[in-house]
Formats: C-alpha cells, sequence, structure tokens
C-alpha cells in the first residue's frame, strides 16, 4: 500500500455532496434586476474568468457580470447583491456526512489533509467557518492562485505549503476543472470521487477522459491510505 504523506482534497461536489444553484440565486438576480437565466447564462460562460480571480474583488467582479448581462445597477444593489451571492453559495454548500469523519481518520493516521479548489470569492470567506476547517493543513483556491484547474500552479503550490513533493500525494476530485489529468500531470496520484449524488453536479470542464481508479464514497479513501503500523510493517490496518 502506498504510503501517502497528504490527501488533497477537491472541495465542491467531493467535501461537499453535489451541488446545483439553489432557489437564493433568484434573490441576487432580482437585486440586479437581471432576468435569472441571463445571469446564470453569464455566470456558466464566465466561470474561470472569474475563479481566476481576473476581474477583482467580489464587487468589481459582480460589477463587470453585470455588464456581460447588460444590465446597470446602483452602488447599493451591487453590495446587496455581492452580500445575496455570498449568501446562495454558501446555501447551496452541503459537507458529505463523512467529510468530517474522514478527515479526522486521516489526521489520526498522520496523513496531513487539504483542500484544492477551484472557486470564486465567496468559499474563501465562509471555509473557514466550516467543520472541516480546522481538519485541513492547507487550503489553496484559484481565485486567491490566479490560475485554474488543470494548471500545475495549484497542486505544486499546495505541495510547497505541505512541504512535500507531489509523488507522496494523493488528490481525489470528482473530476470537473480536468482537475484528476491536472493532478496527474503534477506528479500526485489521482482518484475520482463518482458518489451516485454526483450525476446531478454542477459540473464545468469534466474529465470525461480519465480512467484512472474510483471511489463510490469518500470514506473509501481511508482504504487507500496506509496506518503507521503498516508503514513499519508490525500490524494490520486499523478499522
Amino acid at each position: 500500500m502506498p504510503n501517502y504523506q497528504a490527501v488533497l482534497f477537491d472541495f465542491f461536489g467531493t467535501l461537499t455532496s453535489s451541488v446545483q444553484r439553489g432557489a437564493a440565486h433568484l434573490d441576487t438576480a432580482e437585486l440586479l434586476g437581471c432576468p435569472s437565466e441571463t445571469l446564470s447564462e453569464v455566470l456558466n460562460r464566465t466561470y474561470y474568468e472569474r475563479a481566476s480571480g481576473r476581474r477583482g474583488d467580489a464587487a468589481t467582479t459582480m460589477r463587470w457580470v453585470c455588464a456581460q448581462a447588460g444590465v446597470h445597477p446602483t452602488d447599493r444593489a451591487l453590495q446587496a447583491a455581492v452580500v445575496s451571492r455570498h449568501r446562495a453559495i454558501r446555501a447551496d454548500t452541503r459537507l458529505r456526512a463523512d467529510a468530517v469523519p474522514v478527515l479526522a481518520a486521516l489526521r489520526e493516521r498522520g496523513v496531513r489533509t487539504g483542500v484544492i479548489s477551484d472557486c470564486t470569492h465567496e468559499l474563501p470567506d465562509f471555509l473557514p467557518q466550516l467543520p472541516v476547517a480546522p481538519l485541513l493543513d492547507v487550503r489553496v483556491f484559484s481565485v486567491q492562485v490566479g490560475r485554474c484547474k488543470p494548471d500545475a500552479a495549484l497542486y505544486l503550490t499546495a505541495c510547497r505549503r505541505l512541504g512535500l513533493a507531489p509523488d507522496a500525494c494523493l488528490y481525489v476530485g470528482d473530476g470537473g476543472s480536468q482537475e484528476l489529468t491536472g493532478a496527474e500531470q503534477a506528479g500526485m496520484t489521482a482518484v475520482r470521487l463518482a458518489a451516485p449524488d454526483l450525476a446531478d453536479h454542477m459540473v464545468f470542464n469534466a474529465d470525461r477522459q480519465w480512467r484512472g481508479p474510483t471511489l463510490g464514497t469518500l470514506g473509501e479513501v481511508l482504504d487507500l491510505v496506509a496506518t503507521d503500523t503498516e508503514v513499519l510493517g508490525v500490524g494490520g490496518r486499523a478499522g
């Protein structure tokens, strides 16, 4: 069994259940005076532009999105929409039931953990309030790094912060943004989470040609990571 020193996770669709834009996003569109279908189309089309942080902070990015949608809200409406969007994305975020137990079990085995996520400005703001936060050694966000998956910069940033070589790390993701291919190209081992709920997951640039190993549940990650006693060759797997 490989002696991985760290397991790095995608966030949306991996540590969380499948994500779709919920009803709270309608409030954002209303505040902007924009049809919800138009706002969704612009958000989908500009995802990587926004997730790379190239359009500035949250408010500046929202102003740019409005221009793409052909609407021109007041400054007050824009600020309210930024708050509304933060609230809506937080409402869309539901941690998997096994996320905290899996992260805790990895750390008990002496394995370090982290998140590498393509995301806009909201996730870095609210992730510290989630119960997974104290169980993550590193958090790498595309909007802060200025690159999106599968760019090697994201994976190598995590390795640098951990002080580990890529081949010491296992990467787990649902396959969005060509993330599994990117992880392997950066020198990591990658596995795909193929939980049943992900059939309805909102995903961009899926890794459809990737044919590597898959997991049915997040908890199966523990079967891929050696315990300290296994590394020493003096015992069996911890239950």
